[in-house]
């Protein structure tokens, strides 16, 4: 029997719903986003790769991850502080309507807004006042995961681009390693060399026998 440990990198098939209302809210699966009726055609469906313990995915999901068999579906149920946090009183705010009026937005009940970087849910609207809850949408909820460690993940090259794209929410990168030098480029991301140092010395961390991370 084959299990999972911290820092190793795996590839992962999840879908999570909430626990009570039994509601599918992701996954990783198209025949089940289809069914459940959250299908986004914009969105790429497939295992993704992922290093255990660096918080990847839920931090409840990935402490439930270590330890896990290979190729077995396992279905853990998480906390709010586990998923996405309790309720915080402290993030359901009035704002003036006015605010919204100047960005040319009608405020009703249901609209995600953008305030000052922050992204809310407007509950109520009315009498030049607008209530915005800026909680997680599933702030507070016990949600249940089901998932399967499809395999362990050896490559340096697959490693990395799973970091590359988890990190810069890009996916066509160029890679090659040799002699522990990473070279990296991307034709819809331009990095700066400025990011090379702590880029390496976060990537050596992870896969060590990488040395170093050149950006072309």
């Amino acid at each position: 029997m084959t299990t999972v440990k911290k820092g190793d990198f795996v590839e992962l098939e999840y879908t999570g719903m909430l626990k009570e209302a039994k509601v599918v809210f992701d996954t990783t699966r198209v025949e089940v986003a289809k069914k459940t009726g959250i299908h986004n055609p914009k969105s790429d469906y497939g295992p993704i790769t992922i290093c255990v313990g660096q918080q990847h995915v839920l931090p409840g999901l990935d402490e439930e991850i270590e330890g896990k068999e290979i190729g077995k579906e396992h279905t853990i149920d998480l906390s709010p502080e586990k998923a996405f946090g309790k309720k915080d009183a402290r993030l359901i705010q009035m704002i003036p309507a006015n605010k919204f009026a100047k960005d040319g937005v009608r405020p009703m009940p249901g609209l995600q807004v953008n305030v000052d970087g922050a992204i809310g849910m407007i509950k109520r609207a009315g009498g030049g006042r607008v209530l915005v809850d800026f909680n997680h949408p599933l702030a507070g909820q016990d949600v249940t995961y089901t998932f399967t460690i499809t395999r362990l993940v050896s490559d340096d090259a697959v490693k990395l681009r799973a970091l590359l794209q988890l990190q810069f929410k890009v996916k066509d990168w160029e890679i090659t390693i040799a002699d522990g030098v990473a070279k990296i480029a991307s034709k819809a991301l331009k990095l700066p060399q400025e990011l090379a140092e702590p880029l390496t010395k976060h990537v050596h961390e992870l896969i060590p026998s990488i040395k170093q991370v050149a950006l072309g």
